[in-house]
């Protein structure tokens, strides 16, 4: 009988079995590290890909406006203004046409159009904007509006309608406050996996396992709220709106890495970062709102943790909740699916024994 050696095999502590002997490809390399450093790799190139396939080149995509024609224009000016809009090279707009200024504001308050153009009854024209919905847009839409203006012959004044706060340069604020509620989120979960095995034994030891990522998302949304508002002085008001919007998200995101894990191992973190930080940060309307991105990131970004979350941010401190519930439903949903699947998978054939 050939002897084995402890090269060859090892003795599991726990149970006193013993596992199959690991397969080299290099001293001191097996293949599971191999596939690891490959599917690391994978991930460092999706980022490289996702971030600069999204910003290298920002461009207007039927961005939503409203155009009012003055009191006493003939009728339909302001339908001939959209219909020559809309036909602009690119179609980097969207137009329509509101009753009135009162009309328009409310659409750009219920965040329905980004922009509002007032048409004046002289050559000089008023362009409305929402900085609180991010700076790209309001800037692409003024120097948009300038040009066509400049074609005409007449002037363009933009007037920013909904402002961020002082304190909320561009508008960025949100989105790196959503990125940090997902980024703790996953994080928590991926800890709680590498250290008690990424399959918890019993179904009790699951309960435990949410029960402390609820915990720790109502202290990471309070937290937020409190960074945000009183600390740093960002956000005025709706403290307890963030706070509870926080823990739902780091909720979500932390149940649905802790499903990836239980039904995948080790692999499970890969996947929470492809899906929150590759796909899900650069489509997430940040530095660039959807209507600058490509169709792909544009599209995938409201169903994606980040993307609904800042969304939902800006909603809730600048536009009177409009657009949040939207948000709510879609990251309630991660939130169920997650912990649907992590109470199913827990004690499956397979699991990595665990202590809790």
């Amino acid at each position: 009988m050939a002897s084995t050696t402890a090269a060859d095999e090892t003795t599991t502590p726990r149970t006193g079995r013993q596992e199959a002997p690991r397969r080299e490809l290099l001293p001191g390399v097996t293949r599971r590290s191999a596939l690891l450093v490959v599917g690391v790799l994978l991930l460092q190139l999706g980022f490289v890909l996702s971030y600069v396939g999204a910003f290298h080149a920002p461009t207007p995509r039927e961005i939503p406006v409203a155009v009012v024609a003055p009191a006493g224009a003939p009728a339909g000016t302001a339908q001939q203004v959209a219909r020559q809009l809309d036909a602009l090279d690119g179609d980097p707009l969207d137009a329509r046409v509101a009753a009135d200024e009162s009309a328009a504001r409310a659409q750009l308050a219920d965040r329905e159009v980004d922009g509002v153009l007032l048409l004046g009854t002289g050559t000089q024209d008023t362009l409305l904007v929402a900085g609180a919905e991010g700076g790209a847009v309001s800037s692409a839409l003024t120097s948009l509006f300038t040009q066509v203006d400049a074609a005409q012959q007449r002037t363009l004044v933009p007037e920013d309608a909904i402002p961020a706060a002082s304190g909320d340069a561009r508008g960025l604020s949100a989105f790196y406050l959503a990125v940090g509620w997902v980024v703790g989120g996953y994080l928590v979960a991926a800890i709680i996996g590498v250290s008690n095995g990424s399959v918890p034994r019993t179904r009790a030891r699951t309960a435990v396992r949410l029960g402390a990522l609820a915990v720790y998302a109502l202290v990471s949304g309070i937290g937020g709220a409190v960074l945000t508002g009183p600390v740093l002085g960002v956000f005025s008001g709706h403290f307890w709106a963030l706070a509870g919007f926080g823990a739902l998200v780091v909720f979500a995101v932390g149940a649905i890495t802790m499903a990836l894990q239980v039904w995948t191992g080790l692999i499970g973190i890969g996947l929470a970062i492809l899906l929150f930080v590759v796909l899900g940060n650069p489509s997430a309307g940040g530095a660039y709102p959807a209507p600058l991105l490509p169709p792909f990131w544009a599209a995938i970004g409201p169903w994606l943790p980040p993307g609904a979350a800042t969304g939902a941010v800006r909603g809730i401190v600048y536009f009177a909740g409009a657009g949040a519930g939207w948000a709510v439903l879609v990251l309630a949903v991660y939130g169920v699916v997650g912990l649907a699947a992590t109470l199913a998978g827990a004690g499956r054939r397979g699991a990595v024994p665990a202590t809790a």
